[in-house]
């Protein structure tokens, strides 16, 4: 097929631009706090997810699948649909979705049909799509999941049912060219593999589905069935939203469709269900229809109603037989003969799973469960974690860099709105500032500040910007007196507030005590000598 772009009539309607203006004008104020179930609203979340299957070719075509290829290059006449082409299913995808089934633990099927399920856009040629919809090739998995609900403490354990795993087709891209009054289509995309992954109704809020994600990255990459990548698609999440009174039937729900990233899957979902009780309690109804998110403003736009249940007119795949897998009961001899799949086979080269790995770091390294599983969540933070112990000539202690990771880079990283994948400081000068931390040199707060001082001037090393700032450990005993009786001096309130009784006095006299001493002197020693002071 030639290069470039197919046109197609324009597919924004007025009717969606305007609700979106409209959407902007009404919610745009509202604020993304947590909508968590409370007393009067309960929120029930379910989600579809697409992750592509790593795979050198598409699920029923030799075309390629690489990411961010020429316009229309890796296009097929089966992809195209041209007349007379006919579907050949890939192995490796088939071996793919059977390795996600057991590492979700899912039972999988020894027989799964394919179906056509029919709708009409215009970056889907055939005008169906195949997929699994009646007999997928996995069924009822059920997956654990760490939500941390606070720095420090060790993960809440969450449980997820998958209700199946199938195989389907993905469909091309349609490009939107206002300006020219036309849509323009890649077909890239089509055909290629996918696993749609169905959850139970089983979320409350934007937080667990985001942990759950986060997981399920874990386990897709660690089996090599998919990079996870969703910031390039490769992973997208539709999510079932509905509102109920507690002890009523659930209620009518929206369906929030193709969010790509993680942030995105928390903003969306809280923002979804903010947005249905502030409908329900200005006393109006809740709409069945689709939406996206726009990230940029922070809300759901409706994209169009669902009130009349589409007709896919599903129908069995005429030029596929079902699919049949074998295990090592049913497997003959012929069947090895002509190289057919056995699933238990695939089941045995499983590699260790997030979790198995997760326990033997927490062994290896003495981490908290919270610690590991930051580590772990964090694309790239682990692999960092070891670098920086691999290229210790110290000896780190294995718990206080990864606090130091976990707590205080990736805290650093967000009052800058970055990624991990931006942090500029080497492995080598992070070992060496928390070395510094360890073996008390500086105190934690001015640990902190050369931790900023490094992201903003990756080119020094920790101990150049101590110098240069004069952040260096203050150990003359005399002068930190001295200065702690100058604030107890300017600070009779506090004092007499103390002892009095008042606990809050003491934590303000300490800070003030910091501050005189530029947050260079044992905090440990400040504590000591402000008690000392105040009982004389």
């Amino acid at each position: 097929m030639a290069t470039g772009l197919l046109r197609s009539r324009n597919l924004w309607s007025n009717y969606v631009l305007c609700g979106y203006k409209f959407a902007v004008r009404r919610f745009s104020d509202n604020s993304l706090k947590i909508a968590k179930s409370s007393k009067k609203w309960q929120s029930v979340i379910g989600i579809e997810v697409h992750a592509q299957i790593a795979s050198e070719s598409k699920l029923f075509s030799a075309s390629g699948t690489e990411f961010a290829e020429l316009i229309n290059n890796q296009v097929s006449f089966f992809d195209a649909s041209l007349p007379g082409t006919l579907p050949v299913l890939n192995r490796r995808c088939v071996e793919a979705a059977i390795q996600t089934a057991f590492a979700l633990n899912c039972r999988v099927n020894l027989v799964s049909k394919f179906d056509r399920k029919h709708y009409f856009y215009a970056d889907l040629p055939t005008g169906y799509q195949i997929t699994q919809q009646r007999l997928p090739i996995a069924v009822d998995g059920e997956v654990e999941y760490n939500l941390v609900t606070s720095p420090g403490k060790d993960p809440v354990k969450k449980r997820v049912i998958i209700k199946q795993i199938q195989l389907e087709q993905d469909s091309g891209k349609s490009i939107h060219d206002e300006d020219e009054n036309k849509s323009l289509i890649d077909l890239n995309r089509a055909g290629v593999g996918l696993m749609e992954i169905v959850t139970d109704p089983v979320f409350n809020h934007g937080e667990e589905v985001s942990a759950f994600i986060k997981e399920l990255q874990l386990v897709l990459k660690c089996i090599g069935a998919c990079d996870g990548k969703m910031e390039e698609g490769s992973l997208r999440v539709d999510a079932n939203i509905s509102i109920n009174q507690p002890g009523k039937p659930l209620g009518t729900r929206t369906e929030v469709k193709n969010i790509n990233s993680v942030r995105n899957i928390n903003k969306a979902i809280n923002y979804e269900i903010k947005r249905q009780i502030d409908e329900l309690e200005a006393g109006n109804e809740i709409v069945n229809q689709t939406r996206s998110f726009d990230s940029e403003l922070g809300i759901t736009v409706a994209m169009r109603d669902k009130e009349r249940v589409q007709d896919y007119r599903f129908l069995p795949e005429p030029n596929l037989p079902p699919l049949r897998v074998y295990n090592h009961q049913t497997m003959t001899e012929d069947l090895r003969n002509i190289n057919a799949i056995n699933i238990d086979k695939l089941k045995e080269t499983l590699p260790e799973l997030p979790e198995a790995k997760r326990q033997n770091l927490m062994n290896k390294y003495g981490i908290t469960r919270h610690q590991v599983v930051v580590l772990m969540g964090e694309d790239g933070l682990l692999e960092y974690f070891e670098e920086i112990l691999n290229a210790d000539k110290d000896h780190c202690d294995p718990k206080l860099l990864a606090n130091w990771l976990t707590m205080n880079l990736l805290t650093e990283l967000h009052k800058l709105d970055w990624t991990l994948s931006q942090n500029t400081i080497s492995s080598e000068n992070f070992g060496k500032l928390v070395n510094l931390v360890q073996k008390q040199s500086i105190t934690v707060t001015i640990g902190k500040m050369v931790l900023a001082e490094l992201l903003s001037n990756p080119h020094q090393t920790p101990n150049e910007i101590i110098a240069s700032k004069n952040w260096s450990k203050l150990t003359d005993t005399q002068q930190i007196e001295k200065r702690i009786e100058q604030i107890l001096a300017e600070n009779t309130k506090a004092v007499t507030d103390f002892k009095k009784g008042k606990t809050k006095a003491f934590n303000f006299l300490i800070g003030q005590a910091q501050k005189a001493t530029e947050f260079r002197a044992d905090p440990q020693y400040v504590i000591k000598v402000l008690k000392d002071k105040l009982q004389t």
